[in-house]
């Protein structure tokens, strides 16, 4: 066999694994279930799946392929369980209405669940009538963008996540839409994702919650309206830039929530209208730098063990209480804030008040002691209280003061 000859060959038998046939399926098609398209696939294969109303469930996904929905068919699961699994590499699933997934809450019924799969992509899909939308375990370099999920849950109780992560690495969640779920986005031992412009409204719970997740970013989402608005435990190394946290009111709700929390950046963020911006707890070396705390009950509620922490260029505009702290100890820094309460005075015009500022206040500790007390906020009686506090610090931190507050808004 001469040379090119034997090029030729050996190129046939690298090539031809890869090539991949397209495999049609429709009502009136002689193939009609995507369950019977999946069994004569072989990997790489395409299957195509026209419009059309499809009553499967238990979809079995262990090869590599690519299922795309023609004009947004639908997949009814009829409440029977799960839809999808997968349990191969390299799947894509696009383009389906999925609905009608069981509601057996101790086996976590799910449209979509990936398990221990590489390289996959869950995109341009519509969840409605689900327990879990997304279940994803033991997986990485995953994509799931540009989904719809709409939930019905009304207690935490009975209902599941709409993108749940569990011991994940390496995936990008990215422009997603999700209400009315328990959690919006959940992460459980994740770690070097991604979480970026997505919208997590109207949730039981919260609108993003993860957990023991390290090496994550969490960029230019929304998270509105929501039982609270995102908890962060017990993890490092996290970015949270350009997100909105807005109106997460109750009694215990709040925009974000730190406990544990080492090493981070918080950054250009907006928190408005939260009864609590920021509640943190046990978190240490977090810059927060840049953030909008707007029109909020409490803008940052520290309630101990947070140190080396740095608060710069923020803008504290009419919260009810900008700060509160409960000891008086502080190994943090307060530095080039603008604070809406802020009465002191400019005389260089450099920009920066003359005169340092306290920016706890009395009256927010007597809160933390007594949260009845809350009713006497905006009274004549309590601005003399923390006039007087102001003048002789007593119950606030002696040392977390502004000493370059700013006068005009920082950009």
């Amino acid at each position: 066999m001469n040379n090119k000859k034997w090029l030729f060959f050996v190129f046939v038998i690298i090539t031809t694994p890869l090539l991949s046939s397209t495999i049609e399926v429709c009502n009136n098609c002689s193939i009609k279930s995507l369950n019977e398209a999946i069994k004569l696939a072989k990997p790489n294969d395409v299957i195509k799946v026209k419009k059309g109303i499809y009553k499967e469930t238990n979809i079995i996904i262990d090869k590599a392929l690519t299922i795309i929905g023609e004009n947004l068919p639908t997949i009814d699961g009829q409440l029977k369980g799960d839809l999808f699994k997968i349990i191969a590499d390299n799947v894509i699933i696009k383009g389906f209405n999925i609905i009608n997934v069981g509601k057996d809450f101790a086996n976590s019924n799910t449209a979509i669940r990936i398990q221990r799969s590489k390289n996959f992509e869950i995109s341009s899909n519509r969840f409605e009538n689900i327990l879990y939308a997304i279940y994803i375990e033991k997986s990485s370099k995953g994509k799931i963008n540009n989904n719809k999920i709409y939930g019905n849950a009304i207690t935490e109780i009975n209902s599941g996540n709409g993108i749940h992560l569990w011991d994940c690495k390496s995936i990008l969640i990215t422009n997603n839409y999700i209400e009315k779920m328990r959690d919006g986005i959940y992460l459980e031992f994740a770690s070097n994702c991604e979480v970026d412009n997505n919208i997590s409204t109207k949730n039981i719970r919260y609108g993003l919650h993860f957990m023991f997740s390290n090496d994550n970013s969490y960029i230019k989402n929304k998270f509105i309206n929501n039982g609270a608005g995102v908890a962060v435990m017990f993890s490092k190394n996290i970015k949270m830039l350009n997100n909105h946290f807005a109106k997460n009111w109750g009694t215990a709700s709040y925009g974000l929530l730190l406990k544990e929390i080492n090493d981070a950046e918080i950054r250009h963020n907006v928190f408005e209208e939260n009864t609590i911006a920021i509640n943190v707890e046990g978190s240490n070396r977090i810059n927060y730098e840049n953030n909008n705390f707007t029109s909020n009950g409490w803008a940052l509620k520290v309630r101990g063990a947070c140190y080396n922490n740095v608060f710069i260029k923020n803008n504290f505009l009419y919260n009810s209480f900008d700060v509160s702290w409960n000891t008086k100890m502080n190994d943090n820094l307060f530095k080039q804030n603008y604070w809406s309460e802020y009465t002191g005075y400019d005389l260089d015009l450099d920009g920066v008040g003359d005169v340092p500022y306290r920016p706890v206040k009395l009256f927010s500790y007597i809160v933390n002691k007594t949260p009845e007390a809350v009713i006497l906020l905006r009274s004549l009686f309590i601005n003399l209280v923390d006039f007087s506090e102001k003048v002789t610090p007593v119950f606030t931190p002696d040392f977390l003061i502004d000493d370059e507050p700013q006068m005009k808004p920082n950009i």
